[in-house]
Formats: C-alpha cells, structure tokens, sequence
C-alpha cells in the first residue's frame, strides 16, 4: 500500500505543513498541491464542497505527492466511510465530546475486527494499491477535533481511546465554547491555556497534536510548542490576502483620476 507521508514524518519526531481546502475545485486544489504542503484538507464541513467535487480534488491532489485528507460534516458513518473509500489517507471529525464519541470514530474508519467499516474502497483501491485492504487500519490517520467544552472535561478519556491518532484543535470554535471571542492566532487567556493543555496532554499520551493556524508565523509558534501537525489559512483566504496585497501596491503607486477613479 502507499505509504501515508504523515506517519513518516511524525515517525521523525518532525511536524507536518497541511494546507486547507474549501473552493470546489479541481484545478485550485492541483494548484495547492503542487506548491509542496505536506497534506491538503478538503473541508466538507465548512468548506462549500460537496462529495462529488472532493473526489475530483482528491484526484488533482493524487498528481502530487501531497497527502489527501478531509474533514467531515459530523460524526456519521456514511460521511466518514464514503470519504475514505474516495481516497481519504486521513480524516478529521469535528465535535468529539466524550470517549465514545472517539470510539465511534475509530469504528467507523476501521475494518474489522479493529472498526466497522464497510468493504468497498472504490477509490482509495486505485490510490493506495492493490494491498490497501490488508494495511489500511494501519496507515489511514484519524484525527478528533477538540473544540468544545464537553471535549476538554472529556480530554483525558478521549485520548485513551486506542486507534485515535491524533487530535484537532478549531481555536474559532474552542473559543467560543469558553465564552470569548473567535480567532486563530491571538486566542484569549481561557483559550490559550486550554490549548497548551491539549498539546502536553496529547504528547504524553502518545497522540498528535494538530491546529488551525491563521498566519505561518503563528504556525511556527505552535511547532515550538509542540504541535506536530499545522495548518495554515485556506486556499479561500489564501487567494483573498494575495488578491488585496496586489491591489493594494496598484493603488498606492497609480495616480487618482480627477473623479476619485484611476
């Protein structure tokens, strides 16, 4: 079976670079891939992209050796198992509360007698090789997302749970569980100490800890602090922040017509 780049790269003790996708697109989404991020993220959840137009960006992607992830709309057997037999080498769940929250995740994206998965891995067939029946529990990452208050009194149970091999951390929506305001980077108080919690408690427990990012800088930091799965921005932000910063050196160096245009 193809090897899953994160596992090699976390089995170096090094962090891994994942880019976010949430434009349905093909095109965009072999653009992403051929910049060199170690892992692309299609967003089914908050993203604007449905199942049909994931499996082609996780075709795009397939171009590169990028590794192809999703996340899903919610805890849901279909979701999850349709995702990964479109070719998925990883997924992250949102809204993972308790233990068995985390134990439902790990059945829904294992066969058995590890999970319950069902036999039918259209895609991911074609993608991982002919043996991906016999290695697929062992080399598909499954990530828990940490995000509300429910999953921080339940952190510690959460991460015993044996399959998980990683958690998530939506600062945004953390954020907002513990009453301030939303945000990637500069987090409040309550939040930044919740998340340094997250990250030393997932470490000792022999997880990986991940975050959404909303700037490299701040992606770095959260390297320094242990976490060894970052992602940065989106291909939606991404696009906007070029598209303002071109504009804007247009419009500081091109003189003002006489009706306020140029």
């Amino acid at each position: 079976m193809r090897p899953n780049r994160l596992r090699e790269i976390w089995a170096r003790g090094e962090a891994a670079v994942n880019g976010w996708l949430a434009v349905p697109s093909g095109f965009s989404a072999e653009t992403m891939a051929h910049q060199g991020w170690d892992s692309l993220t299609v967003d089914l959840q908050h993203g604007v992209v449905d199942y049909q137009a994931a499996v082609s960006m996780f075709q795009a992607i397939s171009t590169t050796n990028t590794v192809p992830m999703a996340r899903v709309p919610w805890l849901d057997p279909a979701h999850l198992m349709k995702i990964i037999d479109a070719g998925a080498y990883a997924v992250i769940c949102p809204m993972i509360n308790s233990a068995e929250d985390a134990e439902m995740l790990v059945s829904y994206t294992h066969y058995p007698p590890m999970g319950t998965r069902s036999f039918g891995p259209i895609r991911g067939l074609l993608y991982g090789g002919p043996d991906y029946p016999q290695h697929a529990n062992d080399t598909i990452a499954t990530f828990a997302m940490i995000e509300t208050r429910a999953g921080l009194d339940n952190l510690d149970e959460i991460l015993k749970v044996d399959g998980l091999d990683a958690v998530y951390i939506g600062p945004s929506d953390l954020s907002l569980a513990l009453g301030c305001t939303p945000t990637f980077d500069d987090v409040d108080k309550p939040v930044a100490e919740a998340i340094e919690m997250i990250v030393r408690k997932a470490t000792e427990a022999g997880k990986i800890p991940g975050i959404h990012n909303g700037t490299p800088e701040f992606a770095l930091k959260r390297i320094e602090m242990g976490f060894r799965f970052v992602t940065i921005s989106s291909d939606a932000r991404l696009m906007a922040a070029g598209s303002q910063q071109v504009l804007g050196t247009m419009r500081a160096g091109m003189p003002k017509s006489g009706s306020g245009g140029y």
